[in-house]
């Protein structure tokens, strides 16, 4: 590893899960202190454990007052927060008649709510440090809808939208906020769906052109591009990870 990270502070939420170990596991070898939120607090600590530059955070990113808390409590404890990987997300299914209001309310009060709260308690540290970098995770469907996921497929787009926002006002003080954009990834989110509605991964690896769904690790891989400073001129960027994947 090349050691881009060494000195800095990552935050990364939904720190714990699939993708969000990942991109812990990936800052952390590149020498960051990485900081995991997660409510899953158990795994959050397994986690840094293994990865030992790391500490956890067990926050609920959907209430404002606990997150800005929480991004108090970094820049109190490191000094500084470099990185801001908005990563927690929830995946709530259904179409509009099947799904639920509390199944609509949850879905945008992580996926978006969670995000700009926040990015709202990052951004006064960053313009006083001179710059920083948000990644966040929106999703391929938020681009291009699939069925059956409106709730999932439109707060996606929703944070596909906050990130190019945000990028345009904040490129001025040197805050680059980019997305990546997902396709199906092997994480145990999807392999506990898989269980439930009786397909397999050979079903979706032959959706892909490239003969496979993505890894957690290949999404960490382009998270530490985009947070790093050899993309200094990526700002307001949906990045497409999705081995050219059509969605189906």
């Amino acid at each position: 590893m090349t050691g881009r990270f060494s000195g800095k502070t990552a935050l990364v939420t939904g720190g714990a899960g699939g993708i969000g170990a990942a991109i812990c596991r990936r800052l952390a070898a590149e020498g960051a202190q990485v900081v995991i939120c997660d409510l899953n607090a158990k795994a959050a600590a397994a986690l840094a454990g293994e990865i030992c530059s790391a500490s956890v955070e067990r926050v609920d990113i959907a209430d404002g007052a606990a997150a800005r808390a929480m991004i108090e409590r970094v820049v109190a404890a490191h000094g500084r927060l470099d990185v801001l990987c908005n990563n927690a997300g929830v995946n709530r299914r259904g179409d509009l008649l099947s799904l639920t209001e509390v199944d609509w309310m949850a879905s945008f009060a992580i996926n978006l709510h969670g995000m700009f709260h926040l990015c709202r308690a990052v951004l006064p540290h960053m313009i006083e440090a001179g710059g920083g970098a948000i990644v966040n995770t929106a999703s391929q469907w938020g681009l291009y809808p699939a069925p059956g996921h409106i709730a999932y497929n439109t707060s996606k787009a929703a944070v596909a939208a906050f990130t190019r926002n945000l990028a345009r006002d904040y490129a001025p003080q040197k805050i680059r906020v980019n997305a990546v954009c997902p396709g199906e990834v092997r994480t145990p989110m999807l392999e506990s769906n898989l269980a439930r509605t009786g397909r397999s991964l050979d079903d979706l690896n032959a959706l892909v052109p490239y003969g496979r769904i993505g890894e957690p690790e290949e999404i960490a891989a382009l998270v530490a591009f985009l947070a790093s400073d050899e993309a200094p001129y990526l700002c307001g960027a949906l990045v497409e990870i999705t081995g050219a994947q059509a969605v189906a």
